[in-house]
């Protein structure tokens, strides 16, 4: 029997849902950070405005709170890249991505004849004494190791061992040099000695689903994907998608009407909704993305209007007042309904991010 057909817009809709972006979730935030597999946070401040896209009265202090209880954590997981994840994923997610880890350090890095047990013992020594910043780690393993390029070896410690920036790194307003240390110091705990790649897969399509295994592995950059999928092909609900390829999910996870509205929602400049799919059409076409990469300035991040990249937006501190005003700059065209829509979100989310504004402007930009 062949499987069934999910259109771009059903595809949207189930994804939007899983991701908390259909409607806000009254879920705890621990709870969220867990669902979401954790959140994309090179930006120290863009996992509190991704959970405030996606929480019922979201108090970024509380996800302060979490960070300074260590109940989550800054870490390279997926993709090489800082994640906050719970303390448990943490645990669990970077012994199964270490191999992404070993692949970037291996390609980017010189490392031939270097002792790297001897290297990373000291690094796990110095790291355990007490957390250091880049340039402290350098200048210790420069010290020891004067024969070697420092930076290598710190960058072999980063992948190689398990480490977590601390705070105030990754706090609300509070800036913080990085700093690292062990997971295992820590946390009080050691990672997991087998951890389940089918159990992460699984709650990959259950946050990101319906999912080809090319998304499955755009989203942890892992390979041999396919022979995973398989094996859980007879706890997975099958279907095709509009330009053929085979999507998988979970079989009981939903699947919302297509004709579901969506509401405006701002985004960070990194969001997983974003970045972890193969194919990324149900969200954005090529020629929008090529469009907003042309769009001056850095953005600050991602505008969806009825679900799908309407623009992006950006904080623009005006001279004559010193109040920030957000400028979304749109590839669509600007009808009454989307502006009335997307600027009283906009006017929200300044309110988030410049609670101390005595105004919150929205202005529209299109772009070329």
């Amino acid at each position: 029997m062949p499987a069934d057909l999910l259109t771009r817009r059903e595809l949207n809709r189930a994804t939007l849902e899983r991701q908390l972006l259909l409607c806000r979730s009254e879920l705890p935030v621990l709870d969220a950070v867990q669902h979401l597999v954790g959140l994309q946070a090179q930006e120290p401040r863009d996992p509190y405005a991704a959970l405030w896209a996606r929480l019922q009265s979201f108090r970024p202090e509380e996800l302060s709170g979490h960070l300074e209880s260590r109940a989550v954590v800054r870490t390279a997981v997926m993709r090489s890249t800082i994640h906050l994840v719970t303390a448990e994923d943490c645990l669990v997610l970077r012994p199964l991505m270490q191999p992404v880890l070993d692949a970037e350090l291996f390609r980017y890095r010189n490392l031939r004849d270097v002792d790297l047990d001897a290297v990373l013992a000291f690094g796990r020594e110095r790291l355990s004494e007490r957390p250091l910043s880049g340039t402290e780690l350098r200048a210790a393993l420069a010290e020891r190791f004067p024969a070697y390029d420092a930076t290598d070896l710190a960058y072999a410690c980063r992948n190689l061992l398990v480490l977590v920036q601390v705070p105030p790194r990754g706090l609300w307003r509070t800036p913080g040099q990085a700093r690292s240390t062990t997971a295992e110091s820590w946390l009080g705990r050691a990672v997991a000695r087998n951890p389940s790649l089918d159990d992460v897969a699984l709650r990959y399509f259950g946050a990101f689903g319906p999912a080809t295994v090319a998304d499955l592995a755009t989203w942890s950059r892992l390979t041999g994907l396919r022979e995973v999928v398989e094996r859980l092909r007879p706890r997975l609900k099958t279907f095709r998608g509009e330009r053929g390829r085979e999507l998988f999910d979970l079989s009981d996870a939903p699947r919302p009407d297509p004709a579901m509205p969506a509401p405006a929602r701002f985004l960070p400049e990194y969001d997983n909704l974003l970045l972890s799919h193969a194919d990324r059409s149900r969200f954005v076409t090529d020629e929008q993305r090529a469009r907003l990469a042309r769009v001056p300035g850095r953005p600050g991040g991602t505008v969806l209007h009825d679900g799908f990249v309407f623009g992006v937006w950006q904080l623009e501190r005006q001279r004559d007042r010193g109040a920030p005003r957000l400028v979304v700059s749109h590839v669509e065209r600007l009808t009454k309904r989307a502006e009335r829509s997307i600027a009283a979100e906009g006017r929200r989310f300044l309110r988030f991010v410049a609670e101390d504004a005595a105004s919150h402007e929205v202005r529209f930009s299109a772009a070329d």
